[in-house]
């Protein structure tokens, strides 16, 4: 057996950087500031840059203004996950070996996720306490659980729902793994969510969640090899 390979993100060395993780295989980070550039930076110029290739790839006008309008609607979900606190976003794409993935059928069913660390504010409280109120609160958190991490006391729990009507989003019903960790000053947590359109695979969303939960750290890690920080 092989000794799996740990990538160092660079932001393993960020100062500013508050929380930092391990991010299992299979998950793409997605850069927020590069696709959601202010007017004082220069990513939009590195946006536009990166775009250009797709939209010269176009057949014609027609399909480079729907390669721009799905691209703008995925701005629009970025920003609001960014208003809400949210501070990092992956992609997760997995090979569904029992063939009930969200795209495509038998050894090609694929299972689309999404992860994301939101950082909330929160009453000045012991964090064991702050754990227990989050997840037993009025969100309808199910499968509850509390544990004993490395980074501290966390609570565990699931939702279900499905998109409104008008929200532009496919009316599929999507399962969200939730994983509460009071950071030590004892005023904010770390929230960290997996969002997916499998609900059946939850025990396997839930397991992934936990390892990166496990991972965390408010300290920096550098040197213990430690793939991500936000």
């Amino acid at each position: 057996m092989t000794t799996p390979t740990i990538l160092l993100d660079p932001s393993t060395a960020d100062p500013h950087a508050e929380l930092w993780f391990v991010e299992p295989p299979g998950f793409v980070p997605l850069p927020l500031d590069t696709l959601l550039p202010d007017g004082w930076s220069g990513s939009g110029d590195s946006l536009r840059e990166a775009a250009a290739p797709f939209l010269d790839a176009a057949p014609d006008d027609t399909a480079r203004g729907q390669f721009v309008a799905a691209f703008c609607t995925g701005q629009q979900l970025l920003a609001a996950l960014r208003e809400t606190g949210t501070v990092h976003c992956s992609i997760g794409l997995h090979r569904d070996d029992l063939g009930q993935g969200s795209f495509g059928r038998g050894d090609e069913a694929l299972l689309f996720s999404l992860f994301t660390v939101s950082w909330r504010d929160t009453a000045v409280a012991p964090r064991g306490v702050t754990a227990a109120r989050v997840v037993m609160g009025g969100a309808g958190h199910e499968q509850v659980e509390f544990a004993e991490l490395p980074a501290g006391p966390a609570g565990f729990g699931e939702t279900t729902s499905t998109p409104a009507v008008g929200s532009g989003l496919p009316r599929q019903r999507l399962l969200q793994v939730h994983a509460y960790l009071p950071h030590p000053d004892c005023k904010r947590l770390a929230v960290l969510t997996l969002t997916t359109t499998a609900p059946a695979r939850r025990a396997e969303y839930r397991a992934i969640l936990r390892l990166i939960a496990e991972s965390v750290s408010f300290e920096s890690p550098l040197g213990d090899g430690a793939s991500s920080g936000s």
